[in-house]
């Protein structure tokens, strides 16, 4: 055992070598044990593009703080770690760096770019692996995963098939959403609206026959080369001669229908909208309904196709102010007005999504949505807090086909091909070798991949093997808490619901602990564009990431934002050195021989006092984090370790160590019980220092990580002794305060009087008074007649300190001065209510009382106050 502590805690010099020890240790691993209970955690798997940020280290934090306090339970807990391949981040930066060497996709081709999207993978991609470990995190690195490895893309593949054969997966041509930068679909939840300012432009469309013309409203006048119909409600009394009729396309001069659809909403804009099926999913469905034709307008990167004359090569915003200017010198510009409204753009680049007509493979919803909605109404899987179940609701209740294929070449292939003799579509877990309908060999590989959030969707499962029924998945599946932020509970959390219900046959995890974002300490979104972002790993280095850790657990409440304050995490810092001393202060005072945490018989009072406090601590704390309330547990650690194990206890047992002898073995005792399960309790949240202390303290094991929890003991209830030694505390913090008050310094020592019905009580806590109080001696009676003393009152006691040895008379007779005035307001404000008939009738009578108590207390010290400013006249 090294009982060596250095005299201040460097994090720098602790933290990797700690870690190597667990790393070689392998205390992270966990295996199939029938004996044991499994805890399982599936990380959120972090893009291979990504670095640590704040929201990261929150996410990892408490996702460590409750594998490491399941761990310690004695359950066989696995945090799964692992990686996801990220298809569009991941292919726009080796895009990018292509770029800088002149070269395109095309250019290489695409099993060129593979090859060079995984060389970009193996140096670039572990790079966030590692920074997590700086972190402190116990995965299970021996399991980690990446989404598009050999076992998940044998799981997708299954998954598609199955869809596929269940008639759960179709192909066919749809309005998408399509970013015209990353050039593919990406999915509804991966559209981020944001208000923008607008304009409706108002304009005249000619009727055929010359008869006048029909005024609609549009936010896109871009978009009018595509009109296939205009529109209008079929009850709109305004318009509905017009049904049938035809107008003339302005700029394109094309004559176009009249149409009557309920889509349409009479109270907006003028009750009249164009109808332009290729770009937009709304007009899509008209057209569908109608059988309109469909024109697109724009390219892939949304430019003017070439069929459109002067427009042709324009980008969208460019060819909108030419076909404004144009429509307004045709005098078919009625007005524009200003708006506001939210605009869809692709949540990687901030693009606004483009809706386009595309032939895609989708996923139908419905079929799997429904009961992964009846799973949770059924609290097979929890949401905490509960109130983020109603937006799951809401999108499973509401959601549309899920359109899956990515036009990008990193990512899961598709298992489709094409038979080019006979146009069959086969879809198979293998490549085929020829058609299985017509046995020829022209076959040819659908081109696109699949959305990355349909393997991540897998992951719970995927992760242990399935397809295959593997130990692992049959131990550890269902996994137990999934702990997420509550931006992607659509993008993934549903998703993996419906997943695991559809392909397992069960809910993937029983809970969902749903947290907040870290915001700057003014409440912003941390950002680029702001310069508010704090580097997590620059923290770390600054103040150690025990520190980061605990402040990030700090005031933590599920589903809540936080905010990131610097003060705090040097809060955290000075926390660290306090118990750092306090450790260095025991073992200063420990013999070599000293056994590892026991306690003896033949307590003293104040051990009484700690240990009760400690074993309430350890219920509390236990209990908080079984119900996922980590900040109230940090708090609760927090209070007792700095004020009753720091500040008082260690301070109560300097006078048994110093007298030596029995009285000093049985207070080392305790320091080290109590210092060892403060440092379990604490492990979860600050796992480096927490390990440093212990290997220096009496110990049995290798490590505290894989120690035992601490448990509620019956046996250290000491509730009369930790209640009576209550009242001796209550006494010297008053007799704290009240000298703090008069300015009067601790080497400026006074004799104590205390008149008590606890007499046997503050006898035995009589040494403590000339310890903590600055007594110079103490004495303890049923009353006392002492002129000129200041007197402080608790409710177990009246404490006179002869005035002359601390005081100047004229300040102190102003302080009691200042007292009395406001006990005479207290005084004031209870008669007023009690004399209130309103309030003594209709007020529950506990109340009513308590009123009463507090005006005869006031009373009480009133008269007390009286007496001592006539003792000082």
């Amino acid at each position: 055992m090294d009982k060596q502590l250095a005299k201040v805690y460097e994090p720098q010099q602790v933290e990797d070598r700690i870690y190597k020890f667990w790393l070689d240790g392998g205390y992270f691993h966990a295996e199939v044990d029938p004996k044991k209970e499994p805890y399982t955690i599936v990380i959120p798997p972090p893009n291979i593009t990504g670095q640590l940020h704040m929201g990261h280290a929150l996410d990892e934090t408490l996702q460590d703080i409750l594998i490491r306090f399941r761990r310690m339970q004695g359950r066989a807990a696995l945090w799964l770690p692992g990686t996801d391949h990220a298809s569009i981040a991941t292919e726009a930066k080796i895009v990018a760096a292509m770029a800088e060497e002149g070269l395109t996709k095309d250019d290489l081709g695409r099993e060129a770019f593979l090859e060079r999207a995984w060389e970009w993978k193996r140096k670039y991609g572990g790079r966030i692996v590692e920074q997590l470990k700086k972190l402190g995190s116990s995965c299970d690195w021996e399991r980690e995963r990446f989404t598009l490895d050999e076992g998940c893309n044998k799981a997708v593949n299954e998954v598609f098939v199955r869809l596929y054969e269940k008639g759960l997966i179709y192909r066919g041509e749809r309005i998408v959403n399509w970013c015209p930068h990353c050039l593919t679909t990406i999915s509804d939840a991966e559209v981020e609206y944001e208000e923008h300012d607008g304009s409706f432009w108002h304009l005249r469309y000619p009727l055929t026959d010359g008869s006048g013309y029909i005024e609609v409203a549009t936010t896109r006048p871009e978009t009018m080369l595509g009109d296939t119909a205009v529109a209008v409600h079929p009850d709109d009394e305004r318009y509905k001669d017009l049904v049938g009729k035809t107008v003339i396309l302005p700029l394109v001069n094309k004559e176009i229908p009249i149409i009557a659809d309920t889509y349409v909403e009479r109270e907006f804009g003028t009750g009249v909208v164009k109808i332009t099926p290729a770009h937009d999913p709304n007009d899509f469905a008209v057209g569908q309904r109608h059988n309109l034709p469909i024109i697109n307008v724009f390219t892939p990167d949304a430019h003017i196709t070439d069929e459109w004359g002067k427009y042709a090569g324009m980008d969208r915003y460019e060819a909108r102010k030419a076909i404004v200017a144009d429509l307004d010198a045709g005098g078919y510009l009625v007005k524009i007005e200003p708006m506001k409204h939210n605009v869809g753009q692709c949540y990687r680049c901030s693009s606004v999504v483009e809706p386009r007509i595309s032939k895609q493979w989708f996923v139908k919803m419905q079929p799997l949505a429904e009961p992964a909605v009846k799973a949770v109404r059924e609290g097979k899987t929890k949401f905490i807090p509960e109130r983020f179940d109603k937006i799951y609701y809401n999108w499973m209740e509401n959601i549309r086909d899920w359109c899956i294929s990515r036009q990008l070449w990193w990512g899961h292939r598709i298992p489709a091909w094409y038979c080019d003799d006979c146009g069959e579509v086969i879809v198979a877990r293998e490549e085929p070798h020829c058609c299985t309908k017509c046995g020829g060999s022209n076959l040819r590989r659908d081109e696109d991949t699949l959305d990355t959030w349909f393997s991540s969707a897998l992951w719970p499962f995927s992760t242990l093997g399935w397809p295959d029924n593997t130990e692992e998945l049959k131990y550890f599946y269902p996994t137990n808490t999934l702990v997420t932020g509550y931006d992607i509970i659509f993008f993934w959390v549903a998703r993996m619901i419906f997943s695991g219900i559809e392909y397992t046959g069960e809910t993937p995890f029983d809970t969902v602990l749903i947290h907040g974002i870290v915001r700057d300490a003014q409440g912003r979104k941390m950002s680029k564009s702001l310069g508010n972002g704090v580097d997590p790993l620059v923290e770390i280095e600054k103040y150690g990431a025990d520190a980061l850790r605990f402040s990030l657990a700090t005031g933590n409440s599920p589903g809540n934002d936080m905010r990131y304050i610097p003060e705090r995490v040097e809060a955290s810092r000075n926390f660290a050195n306090k118990l750092w001393n306090a450790a260095r202060f025991i073992l200063m005072n420990l013999p070599d021989d000293e056994a590892p945490a026991h306690l003896p018989s033949g307590l003293a009072i104040e051990d009484k006092w700690v240990l009760s406090k400690f074993n309430t601590l350890v219920k509390d704390v236990t209990d908080n984090l079984d119900k996922f309330e980590i900040g109230v547990a940090v708090q609760k650690l927090y209070d007792f370790i700095w004020d009753i194990f720091c500040d008082w206890y260690i301070e109560l047992c300097k006078v048994r160590l110093n007298a030596g002898g029995e009285g000093a073995s049985t207070a080392r005792a305790v320091l080290v019980y109590v210092m060892t399960g403060i440092l379990k309790l604490l492990h979860p949240f600050m796992p480096f220092i927490t390990e440093e202390i212990w290997q220096t303290l009496p110990h049995d094991g290798e490590s505290i990580m894989v120690s035992s929890w601490p448990e509620f003991d019956g046996s250290l209830v000491y509730a009369d002794d930790e209640r009576e030694f209550e009242r001796v505390m209550n006494a010297i913090r008053a007799i704290r305060v009240r000298r703090s008050e008069m300015n009067v310094p601790p080497s400026k020592k006074a004799n104590v009087h205390i008149a008590t019905a606890y007499a046997d009580t503050f006898k035995r806590g009589a040494v403590f008074f000339e310890r903590l109080a600055y007594a110079s001696s103490t004495e303890v009676g049923n009353s006392f007649e002492i002129e000129n003393a200041v007197t402080i009152i608790t409710d177990d006691a009246k404490i006179y300190i002869p005035m002359g040895e601390l005081i100047d008379f004229e300040a102190e007779r102003a302080r009691l001065n200042k007292e009395r005035d406001g006990v005479l307001k207290d005084i004031e404000f209870f008669k007023s209510k009690l004399s209130n008939e309103g309030f003594v009738s209709k007020a529950p009578a506990a109340v009513v009382d308590a009123q009463r108590e507090q005006l005869a207390k006031s009373e009480e010290r009133l008269a007390m106050i009286e007496e001592r400013l006539s003792a000082l006249k």
